[in-house]
């Protein structure tokens, strides 16, 4: 086995960068290549259809099922021309994933053969089996109906031979069984309450839209260490190994040269992904070794969710082609840092950004001033629901562990906003202004003048105002972007309808128009100014301030999915027509479910890793040591072999002591599995493998680590870290 290894890590060592052929154009002109974007549809769709279809996408009007079928038709045609055969509906379930069957273009003719065909009825609606996704008892097993309908504000794209389809998914009773419908519900919201307020200053604005820029943080593992580690393979992430001499302490890797085979394997991605229109911008080396980064340009946020999807299972592909295993787990290695996804957030309107500041005039520096501080409500009085959005068993690993956000919500504005907001808290100012860039000079001559921005960063706040957003820090790699989006929208919008309504009620009583918002702004900037934090948030400090401030603190997982049913919740996601009721508290126990069963899952490959890895390996180097022992006695002297052989005879007590440490605290983490498991209520189940079955698989973990840095490193079966992070 541990000729294994070394055969494994040698092979990766050898491994050269695969060569990849981009297309001649330049990128710009194969971008979209296999996706049915607005030049398609007006080559392949009738005129009248076009339009109709393109008032649907930019103006929200309700789909006319009449036009499907010519819509189909030139669906078909295209994707045909491209080699296509199969269609599928590509959506979203709670699984956290993407889910596809796929359906071939065929069809009887009526004449013994067969015919491509593929129908309006095929392309607006299917009906996939709905009883083995999660639903939270809102479906049972037997009630196996849910229906998957086509979302034309996301272009259909083609995966090698298959149209895929974006839709929403639904039970056959009408509620949510995917992120797509919530999402797009609440961006409805936010449209509608934004549009309203920028009525205030703009009577010509016409649509709000929610964008994001997601930036994806990855590690990449060669392909065959990864098969050599069953805990990667079966849970995302290492569940035991001692870390590494030279890690990320060195800060060499950010921002450092990119390996040959890694630089091979990110052109060959951003050539797939430019031609799914995935507009990718930046790649770079991210903080620990092998880890790295993709970024897009903004788009609007249901197009950008459905991208960061697509790109996720492209990045799995890919890698693979490249000798690679990408790992998205959000802590695959301890001791270095983990993986996010900033969600980089703002609105917009034809007219521009909202959350864009030109410091010029009052107007517009009162608009402004309305979007951040209407935000900041929302993050406010729904600190703990935003949490919850981005809480998992997985990004529970990273968040807090000084090298992302703490667990606690709270909002970076930048020393200059933040002296706007308390002058005016504090002033009866009706006017204000907020400077743009300013110069900085540097003293070399070659360097021309830099623009500030009139905010810094902080890398330790989850929600920090970056410039002309708003950077979501806290969202975990593998998470589904729609599930922070579905809440801040959602929360956003609630904070603009409550402040459009309290500034009609003051103009209805005869205040004049901008007094009337600055009163309300003051107000609002007084009641969220706790979620307002510039300091470090790693802080022990911080965290007695936040507590002091009301802020929730609440670090356990599935209690942090409590805020989900708060009465506060409920009232808001129905008040925006975005989640009922019934839709939240099933979400709810499908969330407690996955957390049990993904703790579960780890607890059981440890226990077996441990008794057929860890146990086996050590006590045969404690057999090795023995038997040195017993035969230096034939030689030597008892006192001189207890000299000779101190070192030897104190390795294996150690061993002895460990592996006897190790081997009850498996049996201990079984039992605590086997009472949790009779728990029937789901949260409480969640609570108690948190609570009982987590702790314990970190002490089983402490001893392993120590015996690896023990046992002869030609016995130890399982690839370490300084073989897993420095593949070149």
């Amino acid at each position: 086995m541990a000729n294994l290894r070394f055969q494994v890590v040698e092979e990766a060592f050898k491994k050269k960068p695969l060569e990849v052929i981009a297309p001649v154009e330049r990128p710009s002109e194969y971008f979209g290549k296999n996706v049915f974007n607005r030049a398609k549809m007006y080559k392949y769709l009738p005129a009248d259809v076009y339009n109709k279809l393109i008032d649907v996408i930019d103006n929200g009007s309700r789909l006319d099922r009449s036009i499907a079928d010519a819509v189909a038709s030139g669906m078909k045609q295209w994707a045909e021309e491209n080699g296509v055969t199969h269609y599928t509906h590509w959506f979203q379930p709670l699984t956290g994933g993407t889910a596809e069957k796929h359906d071939s273009f065929i069809e009887h003719d009526g004449k013994g053969g067969m015919i491509e065909e593929f129908s309006g009825k095929l392309l607006v609606q299917q009906e996939p089996d709905a009883s083995s996704f999660p639903s939270g008892g809102i479906r049972n097993t037997f009630e196996a109906r849910g229906y998957s309908a086509w979302d034309p504000t996301s272009p259909v794209f083609i995966m090698d031979d298959t149209l895929c389809i974006p839709t929403v998914f639904i039970s056959y009773t009408g509620e949510a069984l995917d992120y797509k419908a919530p999402l797009l519900r609440a961006l409805h919201a936010v449209n509608v309450a934004a549009t309203e307020v920028c009525h205030y200053f703009d009577p010509n604005v016409k649509k709000v839209t929610s964008n994001l820029g997601w930036e994806q943080e990855y590690f990449l593992v060669d392909d065959g260490l990864y098969g050599a580690r069953p805990d990667l393979v079966l849970t995302g992430r290492t569940l035991m190994g001692h870390d590494s001499a030279k890690n990320q302490q060195m800060d060499d890797h950010y921002f450092g040269t990119i390996p040959g085979r890694v630089q091979a394997f990110m052109k060959d991605l951003e050539i797939q992904a430019l031609e799914l229109s995935i507009p990718c911008k930046t790649r770079h080396n991210e903080v620990a070794p092998n880890q790295f980064e993709i970024a897009p340009i903004f788009e609007d946020t249901n197009l950008a969710v459905d991208h960061n999807m697509l790109l996720m299972s492209l990045m799995k592909k890919v890698a693979r082609k490249h000798g690679f295993r990408v790992l998205l787990h959000e802590k695959p290695f301890a001791g270095i840092n983990g993986s996010g996804k900033h969600n980089n957030w703002s609105l917009s309107t034809d007219t521009g950004v909202l959350l864009h500041a030109p410091g010029k005039d009052p107007e517009s520096n009162l608009r402004f001033i309305t979007f951040i501080v209407e935000t900041l409500m929302g993050v406010y009085k729904h600190n703990g629901l935003i949490k919850a959005s981005i809480m998992s068993a997985t990004n529970a690993h990273r968040l807090g562990a000084n090298e992302a956000p703490p667990a606690i919500i709270s909002s970076f504005l930048g020393k200059q906003l933040t002296t706007l907001l308390d002058h005016i808290e504090n002033s009866t100012d009706e006017q204000f202004m907020l400077a743009g860039k300013t110069g900085l000079k540097m003293d070399i001559p070659e360097i021309p003048e830099l623009l500030i921005d009139n905010t810094d960063r902080n890398r330790t706040s989850p929600f920090a105002f970056t410039g002309n957003r708003f950077e979501f820090r806290a969202v975990g790699s593998e998470a589904n972007c729609a599930s922070a989006m579905i809440v801040l929208n959602t929360a956003v919008a609630e904070a603009l309808v409550s402040f459009k309504k309290r500034v009609d009620a003051l103009i209805a009583s005869g205040k004049e128009k901008n007094a009337a918002i600055v009163e309300v702004i003051r107000e609002d900037v007084k009641t969220c100014k706790a979620i307002r934090f510039d300091g470090n948030g790693y802080s022990d400090e911080w965290v007695e301030e936040a507590q002091k401030r009301g802020l929730d603190c609440e670090k356990s997982c599935p209690i942090i999915f409590d805020n989900y049913l708060k009465p506060e919740s409920i009232k808001m996601f129905e008040d925006m027509s975005v989640l009922s009721k019934v839709e939240l508290e099933a979400r709810n126990e499908v969330k407690w479910e996955t957390f049990t069963k993904k703790i579960q899952i780890e607890a059981r490959v440890m226990g077996d890793l441990t008794m057929n890895h860890i146990i086996p390996v050590a006590t045969h180097y404690q057999s090795q040591l023995a038997k040195n022992v017993q035969n230096m006695r034939q030689i030597f002297s008892e006192k001189e072999v207890n000299e000779l052989c101190a070192r030897n005879i104190k390795i294996i007590k150690e061993i002895a002591e460990r592996t006897q440490i190790i081997e009850s605290g498996v049996e201990e983490l079984v039992n605590a599995r086997k009472v949790a498991n009779k728990i029937e209520n789901e949260r409480e189940k969640a609570i108690a493998y948190h609570d009982t079955v987590e702790p314990l698989m970190e002490k089983i973990r402490y001893h392993i680590d120590k015996l690896e840095l023990t046992v002869s490193d030609e016995l130890w079966t399982l690839p370490k870290y300084r073989e897993l992070l420095f593949i070149r």
